[in-house]
């Protein structure tokens, strides 16, 4: 059995339920508890981190709640938990440009493509962000269709919209 232990807490959005996860000191995990594609996340994690997987807290879960409410409450815009998100470099490229669209704001994935320097790879770009395991703080849920439409979102569409419209209503509010 690993000595490595990745830590499962459940949060309850407004969203809905939230499962945050920590690896060592950092946050490695804020997946939907009603995901669409079941086991994915912790699958990928245990293989990526070589880790068993157990319920109870840690000092980066404790702080990802309290910057969790205050975004909740309309009183964070951006996050500053230390992150944990194993992927390949072209994963992680994509990752770190999710955290770059504004709170508030949309953008389409042939425009997170482009952002990314990659404007041909539109389903890698897809596909990586599909591979986010660190919803809500690396905001996947601001890609949206081309025409603007909501699409896949591993919460579910309801909660993206839930979201993104929360955002919009509080984009001039508090800094």
């Amino acid at each position: 059995m690993s000595t490595d232990l990745i830590i499962t807490h459940r949060y309850s959005s407004p969203a809905g339920e939230l499962v945050l996860g920590s690896f060592g000191e950092r946050l490695c995990m804020c997946r939907w508890a009603c995901e669409l594609h079941p086991g994915r996340v912790e699958s990928r994690l245990r293989l990526h981190l070589g880790a068993d997987i157990r319920e109870g807290t840690s000092e980066v879960i404790e702080e990802a709640t309290v910057q969790l409410n205050e975004y909740f409450n309309g009183l964070r815009k951006a996050f500053d938990i230390p992150l944990r998100m194993p992927g390949t470099p072209f994963q992680q490229q994509v990752w770190d440009t999710l955290r770059l669209i504004p709170y508030g704001s949309t953008v389409g994935y042939g425009s997170l493509a482009r952002m990314t320097g990659n404007a041909r790879a539109v389903r890698a770009v897809s596909a990586a962000v599909g591979a986010n395991a660190i919803s809500v703080l690396v905001p996947c849920h601001r890609v949206v269709g081309a025409d603007g439409s909501l699409t896949g979102f591993a919460g579910g569409l309801e909660a993206k919209a839930m979201l993104l419209e929360f955002e919009r209503n509080n984009a001039t509010q508090h800094s």
